[in-house]
Parts: structure tokens; C-alpha cells; sequence
């Protein structure tokens, strides 16, 4: 242990609170800097988005160049990591609701510049019932609902992570192969067994599973 005169220690503990200071100013304006540079890009989509909404473009159009895969969003985000902060600023809260706006208008799209895609979506039959229902308690059609789910975002610990899963089903009961004539005994002939198959129980006797149990795949 180094003793020092009271004048010096006094000198040395200023000295490492000064240094303290400012490593913490430093760090301070480091994270100040990524703010600003992150706030800078969220005004500037905000700028593009309301550029473009006061053109009263259709909702197809609005959406692919300021969301969609080249749209500007993508270009100043392109990490998945500074999208999902920027979902969550209050600047795509605006972007969102000009696009609700937009799609309130009854107006057609031009399918040689934007065609139209369709997806075959496999869900139950009680949420099938329950969309459904939803679509007419909001007066609204089944197709526009669904694009207005679609258009939603949501956390990434809401999707079902199907990478880390094995097997698709736990009660699945592998099938049993079947003899070809090549297989058969010397002293077996296709005829002996066609008979020997018609003699065992047919798998058709047995019950066929129920769909959507909770033992089925995940839709």
C-alpha cells in the first residue's frame, strides 16, 4: 500500500474522478450519436411516406415503396435487428395508419403493374369460423380482414419456432414395407401371397385419427 501526503491523495482522487467523468461523457455521446442517426432515419421514412400519401396513391402502391421488399424502409433498415426498433418507433405507427387510409379508398389497382398473388392458408375449422365471423361483425369482407392481420406486426416470441422440433407428429406409427416379388421366399409365388394378404386384417379396419387433435402437426 503506497501512502500519500492528504494534498496529493486529494489531487489523485479528483484526477480519477475527472477520468471517470469522462469515459462517462464519452459513452454518453457514443449512444447519443446512434439515436440521432436512428431518429434521423425514422424522420426521413416518415418524410418519404408523407410525400407520397399527399400523391393519393393506391394502397398497392404505397405499401410496396415504403414497406415493401425494395421500399424505403428496407433500404435505411436492412438489418432484421434495426427493423423490428424501427416497427416499434411511432413513426411506423403513422406510416400504418396512412396505409389503413389509403385502403379505405375504393380504388383499383393496375394488375400489369402490380399482379396479384394468391396463397392457399391450411388453418382449423374453428378459426376459419371465427374469422369469419369477425369479418362480419367489422362489415367487412374475409380477404380484407386478412391482409389487415397480415399487415400487423408482431413479435417474433408470438411465431411458433419449428426449427428446433424433430419429429411433426408424436403418434405417428411408421409404415410397415411392403414384399415385392423379389423379396418372397423361394418357396412362396405371387399367388400364395395374395392369399396370405387377403387371409390378415386390413389396415382399413383400424380407426382413422380425428383431424386438428392436439397430437396433429401445427398448422
Amino acid at each position: 500500500m503506497i501512502h500519500l501526503p492528504a494534498s496529493e491523495h486529494l489531487h489523485y482522487t479528483e484526477a480519477a474522478v475527472v477520468l471517470r467523468d469522462n469515459h462517462s461523457t464519452l459513452n454518453w455521446k457514443e449512444t447519443s450519436a446512434v439515436l440521432t442517426q436512428s431518429q434521423e432515419k425514422y424522420r426521413e421514412v416518415l418524410q418519404v411516406a408523407e410525400n407520397l400519401y399527399r400523391q393519393s396513391p393506391d394502397w398497392v402502391t404505397f405499401f410496396r415503396e415504403v414497406l415493401g421488399i425494395d421500399g424505403a424502409v428496407r433500404k435505411l433498415f436492412p438489418s432484421f435487428e434495426e427493423l423490428t426498433a424501427f416497427e416499434k418507433s411511432d413513426e411506423f405507427d403513422q406510416v400504418q395508419k396512412m396505409l389503413v387510409k389509403l385502403r379505405e379508398k375504393r380504388t383499383t389497382t393496375d394488375p400489369e403493374t402490380e399482379p396479384t398473388r394468391v396463397i392457399t392458408v391450411r388453418l382449423p375449422k374453428s378459426m376459419h369460423e371465427y374469422l369469419r365471423t369477425e369479418a362480419h361483425d367489422l362489415r367487412t369482407s374475409m380477404n380484407k380482414l386478412c391482409i389487415s392481420k397480415l399487415l400487423q406486426v408482431i413479435g417474433e416470441e408470438m411465431i411458433p419456432n419449428e426449427r428446433s422440433g424433430g419429429s411433426t407428429g408424436g403418434n405417428s406409427t411408421p409404415s410397415q414395407p411392403s414384399m415385392t416379388s423379389q423379396q418372397l421366399p423361394s418357396n412362396h409365388s405371387p399367388h400364395t401371397l395374395a392369399a396370405t394378404t387377403l387371409a390378415q386384417p386390413t389396415p382399413a379396419t383400424l380407426p382413422a385419427p380425428s383431424p386438428f387433435k392436439p397430437t396433429q402437426p401445427r398448422f
